[in-house]
């Protein structure tokens, strides 16, 4: 692979969405040094994800972990807490007004990321009628994004098809990280609202988070390292 900046790199976030910490250890030794950057959900954090948080972290990797924080005011600002204790890059909080503002009270001045979930990429507008909204997915998305802009919140999850928007109301400073992406020509998945790694960078996301068409894929390694040339090409210079 052609030399990737580590800046470049780290816009890539493999989403390590498999049953046990053995699965991920081997996405991980496959992937070796061209990934510098994981996601850890619930599932993998429930089977012994955490450790393997602070092992990557102690190897000089960044972890996203994506729990979608959503209580009462002082378990998300006790969850946290001790979350923020333990290194982590990103942390995601679901994006209600009175969430938001505890997580943030919560994290003070450590360097934890929160990123407010607007609304899941494998929802339409559609499903969130039968989930009782009467908003359109784009409406809703442009409504939490601002909300997490009020609350001090780093940044947002969106899905690329509503970056470009987003950076409008977010501004230049704030994390745009986008799920839903797709290589062209790859298994849509369960997700509904997608754009290929280029045009998600070309409507301005911070940081990709890409899991099947990395992690299913025959050769792990060359498909991150066509994700992360699709990345270094369409970034602005």
């Amino acid at each position: 692979m052609t030399s990737i900046s580590p800046d470049i790199q780290d816009r890539l976030i493999v989403a390590l969405d498999v049953p046990d910490v053995d699965s991920a250890q081997t996405v991980i030794n496959e992937l070796g040094d061209s990934v510098s950057f994981y996601k850890i959900g619930h599932q993998l954090a429930f089977a012994g994800g955490l450790a393997l948080a602070q092992q990557l972290i102690g190897d000089g990797r960044k972890v996203f972990l994506d729990m979608k924080l959503l209580d009462i005011d002082n378990t998300v600002g006790h969850g946290v807490t001790s979350i923020a204790a333990m290194n982590m890059t990103f942390l995601t909080i679901h994006a209600y007004p009175k969430a938001m503002a505890a997580a943030t009270a919560a994290r003070g001045d450590d360097p934890l990321k929160l990123l407010g979930v607007t609304v899941l990429t494998s929802m339409d507008d559609d499903d969130l009628v039968d989930a009782g909204y009467a908003h359109s997915a784009a409406y809703l998305v442009e409504r939490r994004a601002a909300q997490a802009h009020e609350a001090g919140m780093d940044g947002i999850i969106c899905a690329p098809t509503e970056a470009a928007a987003m950076r409008s109301i977010l501004g230049p400073d704030r994390l745009i990280v986008t799920p839903g992406v797709r290589p062209a020509g790859a298994a849509l998945d369960d997700q509904k609202r997608v754009m290929t790694p280029g045009q998600a960078i070309a409507a301005s996301a911070d940081h990709l988070v890409v899991g099947r068409p990395i992690t299913a894929a025959p050769d792990r390694r060359a498909a991150a390292e066509a994700i992360l040339q699709e990345i270094a090409a369409a970034h602005p210079v």
